[in-house]
């Protein structure tokens, strides 16, 4: 019966006679097993016909939507050393709250009056541009007073030379009557010789020609004299208007020699004053500095240094805060291949690192645990990590985010495609192609923000 042996008993005997044999073999033992495989294939195959949803998954993190909001290190502008703390990790702060003092470890502004010293200097640098001011107004008077005292001079020597030209036209009219009378002179006194050695005229008459001759020549030579003498005043009259003009121009030029130099040096005063209040504006703004102060309303995270009476370079980091109120996003990387298919403002899913969840990434519907967010930013320039960035904020038709959420905490993300049959996403998957390649309605991509 259990057909071991080559001799086989079913060929001699018809086992079916038997009352066992008809209860054994007309028994159909896989007719169950046929119905449910039939069923599961059915199943299957209506399963296939359902429709799912394509999506691009990646993880990130939980971040805000603007810099500002984002946990910031708070840095020294100047070298110091911690005097005093006055805040602890995890106090809160407002904007402006005194977060530390520093020292000063620079010789060079240890001086506590520094500052009252410094407006000092001012002040009196301030007073000697004043000075050089006063000096340049007074050198400008006197050069306007010299100017003035040479036209007068110049005029009360032009006319001299007219009365020297007058008295030299007189002078030699003068000369010409002399020459005249004393060729009358010589004349009669010849006459009056040829006259006496003719017996008509004395000898007395004779000499007082003669006498007369002498006397007109004599006049003749002192109008000579004269004349030359009043030609020469004109000549000095014209050398002192060159005189006057030569004198007058080298006062001129020291007047303005010495006014250029009081000018130059009021406005080096003047550098020298805006130097020193910008020295002051520096140390004002310096001992400001000294106090490390809260540039916004926050919580502090963690001292990065600790202590009192330790250094720090300028620059360096010191206390972590962060801000007190922000707006969340999700900040997660999507591969280059994907990248065509997010656009902005298109809704994803999001889970939250610590929210348990129950997942079906093609039917959001029936996901639990998942948030809602619309994309936000899209990064136009590749990361370090060979990804793209994408930056999506909560969605306000959907349910709110938990509270509990902090930023910096791990999310994963979900964005949802074009609706197609699972048989198809499975084709896909196997022959690794990417999702369909779509535009939903309503949604805008990089390239065309960057045209409009």
């Amino acid at each position: 019966m259990l057909n071991i042996s080559n001799n086989q008993v079913s060929k001699h005997i018809d086992l079916t006679k038997f009352k066992s044999g008809q209860h054994i073999f007309n028994i159909e033992y896989h007719k169950v097993f046929k119905k449910l495989l039939l069923v599961f294939f059915i199943i299957i195959g209506i399963i296939m016909l359902l429709p799912w949803t394509q999506s691009i998954t990646s993880t990130g993190t939980v971040t805000t939507v603007k810099p500002g909001q984002r946990p910031q290190t708070l840095q020294s502008q100047i070298p110091g050393r911690i005097e005093e703390w006055f805040v602890q990790e995890g106090d809160y702060v407002k904007e402006g709250d005194t977060i530390l003092r520093i020292s000063e470890v620079k010789s060079e502004y240890f001086d506590n009056q520094l500052t009252e010293r410094t407006g000092n200097q001012i002040t009196a640098k301030s007073s000697s541009v004043e000075a050089y001011k006063n000096k340049v107004d007074a050198l400008r008077n006197q050069l306007v007073a010299l100017k003035q005292e040479r036209v007068l001079k110049l005029e009360q020597a032009k006319n001299k030379l007219i009365q020297a030209r007058l008295k030299v036209q007189s002078d030699s009219i003068d000369l010409e009557a002399a020459k005249i009378n004393a060729d009358i002179a010589n004349t009669q006194y010849i006459r009056t010789i040829a006259l006496q050695e003719e017996g008509l005229k004395a000898v007395k008459d004779v000499e007082e020609k003669y006498s007369k001759l002498q006397e007109t020549q004599a006049k003749l030579v002192s109008l000579q004299n004269k004349f030359l003498s009043t030609k020469n005043e004109v000549i000095n009259s014209q050398l002192a208007i060159s005189t006057i003009n030569a004198t007058y121009n080298d006062k001129f030029s020291k007047s303005e020699s010495d006014l250029y130099t009081a000018q130059s040096v009021g406005f080096n005063a003047e550098v020298e004053v805006s130097k020193l209040e910008s020295s002051l504006a520096n140390y004002t703004k310096r001992s400001s500095l000294l106090y490390i102060t809260a540039p916004l309303d926050g919580y502090i995270n963690k001292a990065l240094k600790a202590g009192v009476g330790e250094t720090l370079k300028e620059g360096e980091q010191l206390v972590n805060i962060m801000p007190a109120n922000y707006e969340l996003a999700v900040e997660m990387y999507v591969r280059p291949i994907d990248l065509p298919l997010l656009h902005k403002g298109e809704k994803v899913r999001v889970q939250f690192d610590g929210w348990p969840a129950i997942v079906f990434s093609g039917w959001p519907n029936v996901s639990y645990g998942t948030y809602g967010a619309k994309i936000i930013v899209i990064e136009n320039f590749i990361s370090a990590n060979g990804m793209y960035r994408v930056l999506a904020s909560p969605d306000e038709d959907d349910v709110e985010w938990p509270e509990a959420i902090r930023v910096g905490s791990g999310a994963q993300s979900i964005a949802l495609l074009e609706n197609v049959p699972i048989w198809y996403e499975l084709w896909r998957q196997i022959n690794s192609f990417p999702p369909n390649f779509y535009q939903p309605a309503g949604a805008t991509d990089a390239s065309k923000d960057k045209k409009g």
